[in-house]
């Protein structure tokens, strides 16, 4: 692809410069020039009012895909228990398809698994896909893939959504590739373009300093895998459904891996997605021993304590604990953010608490700008006086 400028429509409005992201255009006179350096990327022609910017290259065409319908989710299960990061999906999975109006269907992969199909469908499911088969029994890599890729290119779904769990960012990418289709990786929002009903797909970008809103338009099913913990599962209904049963026809040889057993890990910690109270430290924690106050706080709260990535690896709390974009993702009732500035990456985290409370000694730190309730002040001062005034009203 070539682009050049037609001198004699170049008007010298230099929107163009502005649009370049290589600066591979320049002002001569009053008139702009292409620069060696230009990658021939196109950002610069919407820009030109004038039209003065030309090109060879032929409009790319975005395929008819009407016959693409309907939400899928992959409602991933591990020894008969959902992941319940599979209802979560469930819930944006709905809101999606109502906006749409299309159904949505969730994908139930394993062995003597069709009882959660009525848990499915009691939350959000208009129908579930079935597929029962021995080689489903634990989760591989290839036999998941190729299960998946037989119900996409049969059946056709618009979107498709995955946990981003250890298993469903092994299984995205290769179902992606298959079917020929493009993946958004750890999503924190999902929406419909009104204008088009593309899937609006936003995930943090350039080390979570950047929010980035990607959109699919030329491949189906648009791709997404969506952090646990993100979005809200719907509450249990009486809805009514169907269970299609797929056919599933694979042979130990085909798969090229063999489960000889597992490990469960036992950890003493609580997790804590599932806390209603969070109190959550930062670097103005100072330490590990600064952690005691806040550990304080919490059960004051019958709550749990969390931190940041920094408090993680300086070994003040265990790994476990981390909140945000490397971390876990958390929806509490109450998070108290402790010496905590509010990096983009932090909050990624944490934004979907439904009441958010910021200890900080700066004034401008960003985390006041999501708080519900800001206070100003050394956490050192400040926690243990909400600790006495608690024991106080508890007495």
């Amino acid at each position: 692809m070539t682009i050049w400028i037609d001198i004699d429509l170049c008007n010298g409005c230099k929107r163009c410069l502005k649009e370049c992201p290589y600066d591979a255009i320049e002002m001569k006179g009053d008139k702009a020039y292409i620069l060696d350096r230009c990658t021939s990327c196109g950002a610069c022609l919407s820009s030109c009012k004038q039209k003065a910017i030309g090109t060879d290259a032929e409009p790319k065409e975005i395929p008819d895909f009407n016959d693409r319908q309907g939400v899928w989710v992959f409602a991933e299960q591990k020894e008969g228990k959902l992941n319940p990061v599979s209802l979560e999906l469930l819930g944006i999975a709905r809101a999606l398809a109502d906006e749409l109006g299309q159904d949505v269907s969730a994908l139930l992969l394993g062995e003597q698994v069709s009882d959660m199909s009525e848990v499915l469908i009691h939350h959000g499911a208009n129908s579930v896909y079935l597929a029962e088969h021995k080689t489903l029994k634990d989760y591989r890599t290839i036999a998941y893939t190729k299960v998946i890729e037989d119900l996409v290119m049969s059946y056709k779904p618009g979107i498709l959504l995955m946990g981003a769990t250890h298993n469903g960012r092994d299984l995205a990418p290769r179902v992606a590739r298959r079917v020929g289709s493009g993946l958004t990786a750890d999503c924190t929002e999902l929406s419909i373009d009104p204008e088009d009903g593309v899937l609006l797909q936003t995930r943090p970008a350039f080390g979570g300093n950047v929010m980035a809103t990607i959109a699919n338009r030329y491949s189906r099913p648009q791709m997404a895998t969506v952090r646990p913990g993100i979005m809200e599962a719907l509450k249990k209904s009486d809805r009514k459904g169907s269970v299609i049963k797929h056919e599933v026809s694979l042979l130990e040889k085909e798969i090229g891996t063999e489960i000889l057993g597992t490990v469960t890990e036992k950890r003493k910690s609580v997790d804590i997605t599932k806390a209603r109270v969070l109190v959550a430290g930062g670097r103005g924690v100072g330490n590990e021993e600064g952690f005691k106050v806040l550990k304080d706080l919490a059960a004051v709260m019958n709550g749990e304590v969390a931190g940041t990535r920094v408090t993680v690896e300086e070994g003040w709390i265990p790994a476990e604990h981390q909140v945000g974009q490397t971390g876990q993702s958390v929806r509490p009732e109450i998070y108290i953010a402790c010496g905590i500035s509010g990096a983009i990456q932090h909050r990624a985290g944490m934004m979907n608490s439904r009441y958010i409370i910021a200890i900080n000694k700066d004034p401008l730190a960003p985390i006041f700008q999501v708080a519900d309730w800001s206070i100003v002040g050394d956490l050192r001062e400040v926690v243990p006086e909400l600790i006495s005034q608690l024991t106080a009203h508890s007495a």
